[in-house]
């Protein structure tokens, strides 16, 4: 059962997922909790700390996750494998909130977007090292540029939310095998 302040969190993502974090007010996301504008203080103090609230959290799922990677024995090819199987993972378990790491996050404000962006360029720089010790261990192609790889990986992964909610029919399983085989392969 969730909380109150887990409904407004996770009705609110799917709003500004929807509307945008700027065009979505204070009084939609209470109509959408089903309560007053004015009770929704009671459970946060803005429209900044529900932004926060959603997307802190996601990216200290996403360093987290870097970090048990790095920490495993796997070797880097099956590293570069769990972190497309990381971002599926969180994508089937954070759909609405994915949505706003990828465009909405530039609403933060003060410490909480100091931190968001603390932690997304480890996370890039963490990537960047998967990459590189594929490529040194020959699992890549050494002459693939390691910063376009980046970009090209995440920003497929970035959009996977949005082609999941029209692909929900697919497991994750097979989503990770077909992930891993076009990311990848590609840079072989």
């Amino acid at each position: 059962m969730k909380t109150r302040k887990e409904h407004i969190l996770d009705e609110s993502a799917r709003l500004f997922r929807k509307k945008g974090f700027a065009a979505t007010s204070v009084q939609d996301i209470a109509e959408a909790v089903g309560i007053k504008a004015a009770s929704l203080y009671n459970h946060i103090s803005s429209k900044q700390e529900i932004l926060q609230e959603i997307c802190i959290p996601i990216s200290e799922a996403f360093s987290d996750g870097m970090k048990n990677i790095l920490a495993s024995s796997l070797t880097s090819i099956e590293r570069l494998e769990a972190v497309v199987n990381l971002h599926v993972t969180l994508t089937q378990h954070f759909k609405d909130k994915m949505a706003l790491i990828t465009g909405d996050w530039i609403h933060l404000e003060g410490d909480a977007l100091s931190t968001f962006k603390k932690l997304r360029k480890l996370y890039e720089k963490d990537f960047i090292q998967i990459l590189d010790a594929c490529k040194t261990d020959g699992h890549i192609d050494p002459s693939i540029n390691t910063e376009i790889s980046l970009f090209s990986i995440l920003s497929s992964l970035h959009w996977l939310y949005s082609w999941r909610e029209r692909h929900q029919d697919m497991s994750s399983i097979d989503l990770e095998k077909q992930l891993r085989k076009c990311l990848i392969s590609g840079l072989v």
